[in-house]
Order: C-alpha cells, then structure tokens, then sequence
C-alpha cells in the first residue's frame, strides 16, 4: 500500500502535534511533513531550498491565520499553480466566520472544517477528516 504524503499547514505547535497523532491513528499509512508558516508551506510546495529531496504532498491540511504569508494567500497559490491545483485542500482553521469560509470555498478549498475549542471535538474533528480523505475519498497520485 502507497504511503500517503500529508502536509499540515499550522503555526500552533500543540495543534500540529494533536493532528498528527490522530492521524496516524487512523489506520492509513501516511508520512505527515509540518511547516509553520506560510512562506514555508509554499517553499514545501514547490520543493524549494532544504525541501528540494521531499515528496510533493498528496493532501494539504490548511490553517488560515499563519505567520509571514496567511493561509488564504497560500491557498490562492497552490490552485493558480497548475502542478500543485490538484491537490486537495482542506481549510482547518479556527475562524467560523462566514466570510473566511466563502472566500476559501472561492480560492478552491476542498473542505472547510472548523477547528473545535475542546479537546474530544478536535480529536473528533481530526478523526473525519482522516476517516473521509484517506479512506473513503480517492486522492491524485
């Protein structure tokens, strides 16, 4: 079975780690790459500098409110570029405010999922994404 290259996009160290234990519990063998900023996520990306020997990532999971570059900014660059736009895209970002979720929906998000303030929804929250992209959904290799 392929292993599935994820890159999580989050400048909050207590969420990467969260998300990527969930994830790795979730029974689909993936490698998770995690950057902090905007400006790393697009230098991942694209394979650029200390990323130029990485796998390019089958699944991007997104916050919005990053450091150096935001993650709408970032979002706008993977679905303008025509080697990174099929990469599915899910927004997992804190904000529930309705314009942050239409304007991710017009850059091209895949998915919108807000990020829960306790501890049981997140997991939860964390859980579905897996469960939907890397078991039910069929993802571009």
């Amino acid at each position: 079975m392929r292993v599935t290259e994820i890159l999580l996009v989050d400048d909050n160290p207590a969420d990467t780690d969260l998300t990527r234990d969930v994830l790795a519990h979730n029974g689909c063998p993936s490698h998770i790459h995690a950057v902090a900023d905007g400006v790393e996520a697009i230098a991942f990306l694209r394979r650029e500098g200390k990323y130029a020997n990485s796998h390019p990532p089958d699944f991007v999971i997104l916050d919005l409110n990053l450091p150096k570059k935001d993650g709408r900014s970032v979002l706008a660059e993977i679905k303008a570029d025509p080697v990174l736009r099929k990469i599915p895209v899910a927004i997992f970002s804190t904000s529930e405010a309705p314009p942050d979720i239409v304007r991710s929906y017009e850059l091209g998000a895949n998915c919108y999922v807000t990020k829960p303030g306790n501890l049981h929804d997140f997991i939860s929250a964390v859980t579905s994404i897996g469960e939907f992209w890397f078991g039910l959904a069929r993802l571009p290799h």
